[in-house]
């Protein structure tokens, strides 16, 4: 464009654009913007979930609802469950394959009906942490949230469902003669502890289903191979006595193990330190830390990736 004044040529060019040449990144940050669904800082992320504490519990209490809300015993299965799995595995393990060797039927059942509700708080956990994304993409998709909300509220549930159990597991101590005691106050840190380890493993589950959801077709076989060499059915340092001593070793210290033997700890009477194995408690916060804390981080770090894709 050119004017002339006075017969000579003046040249005026137009200004220049004031975003040309910016790239994606330096435009957005001139203008405020930013990715949609990014993922927020850790302590952000604590901060958010801190916030929607309220809906994480009463998604928790509804999913409890909800579960038996079909079946005419309704709540009942909560504790009928795992009380018809405790009698099968007595019929085959404590009396036709023996696995009650060393115990009396006093200490056997109580010992055995542990194991189930306390390893069932586990399995419970896992299995719903693994669908917790891939089972609930519409909310995922629909609203914006902590996406850890998902899994820890899975594992709220099956605490709380371990709650009522526990009604019937001292029933149950009871009525064979196992009467509270101070060791019974033992009861708090041990749920605490397994809560914990079992929340870190739902959230770890929910990443690796959130990506490949055949994880939940596979992980029943996974935790029916747990349940076998974590001791729910017998005790591993006596059935494992005449095995080399490593073998009985590794299986004490996995987990599941440990929050059962310090249950059983807690609630037995004749079921002594001398079945557990050495800085047990120190195992048990390690494992809940280490669990707990990794799995957060570990499932944080795909904040952005859930119902993507």
């Amino acid at each position: 464009m050119s004017e002339t004044t006075h017969d000579a040529p003046v040249a005026v060019s137009a200004s220049e654009a004031p975003d040309e040449g910016l790239t994606a990144r330096e435009l957005a940050a001139r203008h405020g913007l930013s990715v949609s669904g990014a993922r927020p800082s850790l302590i952000e992320y604590v901060r958010q979930l801190w916030d929607r504490r309220h809906f994480i519990l009463a998604f928790s209490r509804a999913k409890l609802t909800a579960q038996y809300s079909q079946a005419k015993l309704g709540q009942l299965w909560q504790v009928a469950t795992p009380l018809l799995n405790a009698a099968v595995y007595f019929f085959i393990f404590g009396m036709l394959l023996e696995a009650d060797r060393g115990m009396t039927r006093e200490v056997y059942i109580p010992f055995l009906v542990t194991g189930v509700f306390v390893f069932t708080f586990t399995q419970s956990s896992v299995m719903a942490g693994v669908r917790a994304i891939s089972g609930n993409l519409g909310l995922v998709r629909a609203l914006h949230f902590p996406r850890a909300s998902l899994p820890i509220s899975f594992a709220l549930q099956q605490l709380q469902q371990l709650l009522f159990s526990m009604i019937v597991l001292f029933a149950i101590t009871i009525g064979f003669g196992h009467y509270p005691d101070l060791s019974w106050l033992l009861i708090v840190p041990v749920l605490v502890l397994q809560f914990c380890f079992n929340t870190g493993l739902a959230l770890i589950m929910a990443r690796a289903g959130a990506k490949t959801p055949d994880l939940a077709q596979l992980m029943p076989f996974v935790m029916r191979t747990w349940m076998y060499a974590s001791g729910v059915m017998f005790s591993i340092p006596i059935f494992l006595e005449s095995k080399p001593a490593w073998i009985s070793n590794v299986l004490q210290w996995n987990p599941a193990a440990i929050y059962m033997d310090l249950m059983r700890f807690s609630l037995i009477d004749d079921y002594s330190s001398k079945y557990l194995p050495d800085h047990v408690w120190a195992a048990a916060g390690g494992w809940a830390v280490l669990i707990a804390v990794g799995g957060f981080v570990y499932f944080w770090k795909a904040e952005e990736r859930y119902g993507r894709g």
